[in-house]
């Protein structure tokens, strides 16, 4: 039965290390909609029809069409009456948005906003809450879920962070400068305080677990408060602080041509990326770091033809 199908599917995925959580529920739906349509078997037309009445964004309809297509394929390997849907000519590219890359001083600004926020009864930890999460954010290039997962025993000695199973289903160690490390101890000095049982470095009024909400609420209030592209028609986001992290990172490695490889390696994992192509993002989203390497690129070059 398909639908039994997909449950083993998604189970012989997820043992091999993927999370597959918008998948898993995308299948369910659509092989519960397929046996309902009386098939069998995965259909094309089915897939097709299906897809088209759930999603109304081309890049909706694609990726359920590309899940549906590796389902498929596995099932046809058992059973070749399974049809794979050619989900590829649906295929709509993804603009990704220009990052905003915060100026030093846009960051200080920040800060200061964020520790100057009201406070909130009964908990008095919103300002110091808020100044840590974007100074910590700015810092480590850290995803904002990965730094509000953090618990109290993934602070590690020598100012280790540990950040486990994130993104791409990877753990790693992220180190942080003595600062930084400073400022957290700091803050986890007062946050000891008035925190409860709850683990979580993050937290919010009543102890609870800091949420995306909570931290886009506030995030918005500081960018207002310290005046960041006020008159910019779409707001910096806080992700913005891991690109520019990155970006100057980047704007930091070594030039020569031998080094320029391990730079790129080092930065991807320290980023957790899945593969190296999302570090080289960072180069095409900022104009101007993309001519400064490709400009020490050619001097590169010239030095070899010489």
């Amino acid at each position: 039965m398909l639908i039994d199908d997909a449950h083993r599917y998604i189970a012989l995925r997820r043992a091999l290390g993927f999370k597959l959580e918008k998948a898993a529920r995308h299948l369910d739906a659509f092989t519960r909609h397929a046996v309902a349509n009386g098939d069998s078997h995965i259909r094309n037309a089915t897939a097709l029809a299906w897809t088209a009445a759930v999603s109304s964004t081309p890049g909706g309809r694609y990726q359920r069409l590309q899940e549906i297509a590796d389902f498929a394929r596995f099932l046809h390997a058992e059973d070749a009456a399974h049809e794979i849907p050619q989900h590829r000519r649906h295929y709509r590219p993804c603009v990704r948005p220009a990052p905003y890359i915060y100026t030093s001083d846009e960051l200080a600004r920040m800060l200061h906003a964020a520790a100057n926020l009201r406070r909130q009864k009964p908990s008095p930890l919103r300002q110091h809450v808020h100044a840590m999460l974007i100074g910590l954010l700015a810092a480590t290039g850290l995803r904002v879920s990965e730094a509000l997962n953090l618990r109290l025993g993934d602070l590690l000695p020598d100012g280790m962070l540990h950040i486990r199973q994130t993104k791409f289903n990877k753990s790693r160690l992220v180190p942080m400068h003595p600062s930084v490390s400073a400022e957290l101890d700091a803050y986890l000095r007062v946050r000891a305080t008035v925190a409860g049982v709850d683990d979580h470095v993050f937290l919010t009024v009543g102890g609870r677990p800091m949420g995306l909400g909570a931290v886009h609420a506030a995030f918005h209030v500081v960018l207002k408060k310290a005046g960041i592209a006020p008159d910019r028609p779409r707001r910096p986001r806080i992700h913005d602080l891991r690109h520019t992290f990155a970006t100057r990172a980047l704007a930091r490695c070594a030039m020569r041509r031998e080094d320029v490889a391990r730079d790129f390696v080092a930065l991807s994992t320290y980023l957790g990326h899945g593969h190296i192509r999302y570090t080289y993002w960072y180069l095409e989203a900022t104009p101007d770091l993309m001519g400064d390497i490709a400009a020490a690129a050619e001097m590169l070059a010239a030095e070899v033809i010489v």
